[in-house]
């Protein structure tokens, strides 16, 4: 139908720019972030640009639902305010049309969502955990230089390492030192290698083929000991594999799953779609209410609702992870009191016009 591609066109040409500056803005404070991390030597400045893009993607399924509802808001604000829809329904074409026409759009872009939300973000969340391990790995590495200390876990381990092999990870004429309470440990080897352990995030040195000396400085009695491989932990990861896996897990998994924390995560992915699908309905019925010359009202009242409504999303969210609710009820309670706050405000004139007939 003709006027059906119409509104169509005017939602979609409104949602590609508010997209466009929501990605703007976060883009803008994200970058200054990673600015501000490399300056400091915590990411290395060729990895600032991957790390931007792939953030953005994962942060994608955040952005979609409300700006399909700011979309929508500005849209038939801007077409009751040149009257179209007066004229739409002067036409005889029931106010139903809007409804079904803007349900209809959603739908399709609820697809997009459910795509992005179930299975290119989580692998978008992953890539970024591993850019940060990889942060993490090349600026120790790159502040370990041939001839010169490097120290970690806040002096308690100081490096010399005497050449540096290719890439800066393979280490020969290594010198460590540990300290261990009153004592001190010394490890030296011909060769050694940097190690990130993927699970936790956890930073080591591996020794092959040395010697390591046990003892209180000044004293006589040192322990010696020759290996052939040992592994010395420089900097505890902050990371634990729980807290990594629950934004990067896989969609698949969580299906069936009975832990808490799955069934949270899956309901919170879930919610994108639902969001993008009630959303625009209560941007119709918003829409049926006369704001005057106040442009910027409903725009105002939209961002409030939403943001009530994804708090909500949020405390029921981290109530399901820890067990308090159950998870028939979960985050189903936030989507359907929003959708029954629609349907109020969809036949509210009916009911004003019912009974102003019952006091007649």
């Amino acid at each position: 139908m003709i006027l059906e591609r119409y509104i169509h066109r005017e939602i979609l040409s409104k949602l590609v720019w508010i997209i466009g500056i929501l990605i703007l803005v976060l883009t803008s404070h994200r970058f200054v972030d990673y600015l501000a991390d490399a300056a400091a030597g915590k990411l290395p400045s060729d990895l600032i640009m991957k790390m931007l893009l792939v953030k953005m993607v994962a942060m994608l399924p955040r952005l979609l639902p409300v700006a399909l509802f700011l979309a929508v808001i500005i849209a038939l604000a801007r077409l009751s305010r040149d009257k179209e829809l007066v004229i739409i329904s002067s036409a005889g074409i029931a106010d139903r049309f809007q409804l079904v026409t803007v349900f209809k759009f959603a739908l399709i872009f609820s697809v997009l969502i459910f795509i992005v939300s179930f299975f290119i973000s989580p692998w978008a969340e992953g890539k970024v955990d591993d850019l940060k391990r990889r942060a993490q790995v090349e600026s120790d590495i790159t502040g370990l230089s041939a001839g010169q200390f490097k120290e970690f876990s806040k002096g308690d381990r100081v490096v010399y390492v005497e050449e540096l092999g290719n890439g800066k990870e393979s280490m020969k004429g290594v010198f460590l030192q540990v300290r261990q309470k009153e004592k001190l440990g010394v490890l030296k080897s011909n060769s050694a290698h940097y190690h990130i352990k993927p699970e936790t995030g956890s930073r080591y040195i591996v020794f092959q083929n040395g010697r390591r000396y046990v003892g209180q400085p000044g004293a006589l009695d040192y322990e010696i000991t020759r290996y052939r491989s040992y592994g010395v932990l420089l900097e505890q990861g902050e990371q634990a594999a729980a807290a990594r896996g629950m934004d990067s897990f896989p969609s698949m998994k969580l299906l069936g799953s009975d832990l808490p924390s799955h069934k949270a995560e899956l309901q919170w992915r879930l919610s994108y779609v639902m969001a993008a699908l009630v959303l625009p309905l209560l941007a119709v019925a918003m829409n049926r209410f006369s704001f005057g010359d106040q442009r910027y009202t409903p725009i105002f009242i939209g961002i409030l609702i939403y943001f009530v409504y994804s708090n909500f999303l949020g405390i029921s969210r981290t109530l399901l992870k820890r067990d308090d609710i159950p998870a028939y009820v979960g985050l189903w309670w936030v989507h359907l009191t929003l959708l029954i706050l629609t349907v109020v405000l969809l036949n509210l004139h009916k009911i004003r016009r019912r009974k102003t007939a019952r006091q007649v």
